[in-house]
């Protein structure tokens, strides 16, 4: 049966330039590639959801332009309901640089949000009935930090189980910590937040520690190849990643280890189960190019789950 999630967060036209490094300054390179393509967390993962099989609904700001029309195909392509996106005629879309190295896969990003940047507290009390008839809720940090403390505050209200993805990295209160249930950092992001480097796994479960004596319900840093370690407060355990083929793009590979945490939570698995869907479900991601577009289905998340060994 199919859980509903609603995700808060920005849609951004992803302009991807692939090149074995990026230019110094006043320094002009060939790029191997270029491709544009949907992206921002909250899409990707709305669309990630909507692909594992939640029932979604979006909540954010377009503008009227052409990225707003790339965005609506997008949603409807993959199911997203859209009841709860505003279109604004005075602001564009926004839109993302993403480097992607040629060497390893690994990417670096600047984004704009564009109308999303104007989402405020009055969207999510718009949106109130979407996050109240939801299971699971979800938010990054694109949009304004006070948007998203007041998606999660209307959650935490009405029972709803919330994800923050503290992404990108910022400084958060422990008011707005203690409004999780779950807190999704990879390593950079928890070391933000925590003031630990996480370069071990040891260093991860100090970090996992630390957010959860700021309020935090429970803990889920994600390690890239090496999985993502859970802790509840009393046990952390390393789920690891699954060997789904050849890395070849890591862009949004965070944003589809969310959508399917959301999702395995909407559709009442525990949280270990949840973990070890969303390591599938990143893990399938980084096997192809581009972030929303490489959003594997639920068909694949399965077929992984039942039958390739962990990392």
């Amino acid at each position: 049966m199919k859980g509903r999630v609603a995700i808060l967060g920005i849609f951004v036209a992803d302009l991807a330039f692939e090149a074995p490094r990026l230019p110094m300054m006043g320094e002009t390179l060939l790029g191997e590639g270029f491709r544009m393509g949907p992206g921002g967390k909250g899409s990707n993962q709305a669309v990630a959801a909507a692909k594992a099989g939640a029932d979604v609904a979006f909540i954010t700001r377009l503008g009227a332009d052409a990225f707003g029309e790339i965005a609506l195909a997008t949603w409807s392509e993959a199911g997203v309901d859209t009841a709860t996106v505003v279109r604004d005629t005075a602001r564009p879309t926004g839109a993302a640089f993403i480097f992607v190295s040629t060497r390893d896969g690994n990417n670096a990003i600047i984004v704009n949000a564009g109308a999303a940047g104007a989402i405020g507290p009055a969207d999510l009390d718009a949106a109130r009935d979407a996050i109240e008839g939801a299971r699971v809720f979800v938010t990054q940090l694109e949009q304004p930090i006070d948007a998203a403390a007041r998606g999660l505050a209307i959650a935490r209200a009405a029972g709803v189980t919330t994800i923050l993805n503290p992404a990108p990295a910022a400084d958060l209160s422990d008011e707005i910590l203690a409004l999780c249930d779950y807190v999704t950092p990879n390593e950079s992001e928890a070391a933000a937040l925590t003031g630990i480097a996480v370069d071990t796994v040891e260093d991860a479960r100090a970090a996992a520690d630390r957010l959860i004596a700021r309020g935090v319900g429970r803990a889920v840093l994600t390690l890239g190849e090496r999985g993502a370690l859970y802790h509840d407060g009393r046990d952390a355990v390393l789920v690891p990643a699954f060997s789904a083929g050849p890395v070849r793009d890591t862009t949004g590979a965070g944003d589809a280890f969310n959508g399917g945490f959301a999702t395995a939570l909407a559709e009442g698995a525990d949280p270990l189960a949840a973990v070890r869907f969303a390591c599938a479900t990143g893990s399938l991601s980084v096997t192809r190019p581009g972030a929303a577009a490489a959003m594997p289905t639920r068909a694949e998340i399965d077929a992984l789950l039942q039958g390739a060994p962990a990392r």
